[in-house]
């Protein structure tokens, strides 16, 4: 069953350039991965310092499978030195 996933991320100011240049190339990894059917960025009307990626899968496990992988752990990782607060991850399912 496919889900789709929500990932809320909250940067400190001056810091926009280096997410999303940290988020393309985590896309393109993602396109790669076993599973993977879309994604997209969007950011806060109310908060320019806030941003959401939406993913969807083919499956939770196929989800699980890439935010286990090496590759997007050390892109993550480079991610969590601009936040403000750690990411919120969410895991919803069609029904």
């Amino acid at each position: 069953m496919a889900v789709r996933v929500f990932i809320e991320r909250e940067i400190d100011p001056g810091n926009e350039i280096k997410l999303h240049n940290l988020l393309l190339k985590l896309r393109a990894k993602a396109i790669q991965a076993r599973g993977y059917i879309s994604g997209q960025t969007l950011r806060s009307v109310d908060d320019p310092n806030r941003f959401l990626v939406i993913s969807t899968w083919n499956s939770l496990e196929e989800w699980r499978n890439w935010e286990n992988d090496p590759d997007r752990k050390a892109i993550q990782e480079e991610i969590d030195k601009l936040l403000r607060v750690p990411s919120r991850v969410s895991v919803y399912v069609y029904e």
